[in-house]
């Protein structure tokens, strides 16, 4: 298997048709070396019964259906351990990201590289709240981050089988792909696209699950945020020493007590920095109890070949033995 084409799907169902239609025709030139893996992440609509139907017309078409919803990124994972070509195509379900520049990322590939990354050169469709967040999120990240991710992609990608199988050696539970992908390292180089608006229905992505993902890029990739929250705390001992030397001096010198405006104002103060710190650490002990319990990612439910349940940790054994081999 040269190629395999991984697209997480969740409430897709009107999107399935054209989008098999627009992968096929992409990757035509490998038509008999390519599978194509449909992730249906426990979608509430006809999703599955659209990919049952995909899958009857072109076999080379596979769909694995999740036991529950676990999210973009672990319905991303799945299909990612299950894909079995040497080099490996994903995008998303809403064909924002366009398949027809496939083509150029396989002569990329060909040229030596180990990841080829879509850079979004323009955004249509999307609000202004969403650019601005996107545009501010990346450059954020890389400001803390200790790994460098390129600005302004997503999991829109082509990678050669090693650096899927480094990957998918790492086995976090708060996964954030496109920066393991960047941590891995090999020779990595991006392809200017223009993002177009989503073909059928609405985004899958609200705020929530945008704060979400932001998060674990966060916590995964830097403890600068832990380094902050230190450095706050000695900055605001500092300033509770200034209080407390101007307080003395208004007791000794003018037989006066601050007010309450003034108490209030420091006690919201100071209690708002400890809240900050506590959170801040809050959210790497989360993650750390999160790893701690070692619960696979996810279980397959059915596939369109026939049903199967396999787990993560399958997956990850599977992909060991194939390296040693």
């Amino acid at each position: 298997m040269l190629l395999s084409v991984v697209v997480p799907c969740y409430n897709e169902e009107e999107s399935i048709p054209l989008l098999v239609e627009r992968l096929l025709a992409a990757v035509a030139p490998w038509a008999g070396q390519t599978e194509v893996i449909l992730i249906d992440d426990g979608s509430t609509d006809g999703t599955w019964a659209a990919l049952e139907a995909a899958h009857a017309r072109h076999p080379q078409v596979r769909g694995l259906k999740l036991s529950a919803n676990r999210g973009h990124q672990i319905a991303l994972t799945a299909g990612l351990a299950a894909a079995e070509g040497q080099r490996i195509f994903m995008l998303d379900a809403d064909l924002q990201d366009p398949p027809e520049i496939l083509p150029e990322m396989m002569g990329l590939m060909d040229a030596g590289y180990d990841v080829v990354y879509g850079k979004r050169a323009e955004r249509q469709g999307e609000t202004l709240f969403k650019k601005a967040s996107a545009w501010a999120f990346y450059r954020f990240l890389n400001a803390l981050s200790d790994v460098k991710i390129p600005k302004d992609t997503g999991d829109f990608r082509l990678v050669s089988r090693r650096a899927l199988d480094s990957v998918l050696q790492m086995p976090e539970r708060s996964r954030f792909v496109r920066g393991m992908f960047a941590w891995v390292g090999f020779r990595q180089i991006g392809v200017e696209y223009q993002r177009e608006a989503r073909a059928a229905g609405e985004t899958k992505y609200p705020l929530k699950a945008m704060l979400k993902l932001a998060t674990d890029a966060l916590t995964g990739f830097s403890i600068k945020p832990l380094r902050f929250a230190t450095r706050l705390s000695f900055c605001t001992l500092g300033i509770s020493g200034l209080v407390a030397v101007y307080v003395f001096h208004s007791l000794v010198m003018y037989q006066t007590a601050p007010g309450w405006a003034s108490m209030l104002l420091a006690m919201s103060f100071f209690s708002g920095i400890q809240l900050l710190t506590l959170g801040i650490m809050g959210e790497y002990i989360g993650r750390l109890y999160m790893e701690m319990k070692q619960r696979p990612l996810f279980f397959v439910d059915q596939q369109t070949d026939g049903y199967q349940s396999e787990s993560f940790d399958d997956i990850e054994a599977d992909t060991h033995s194939r390296q040693q081999a």
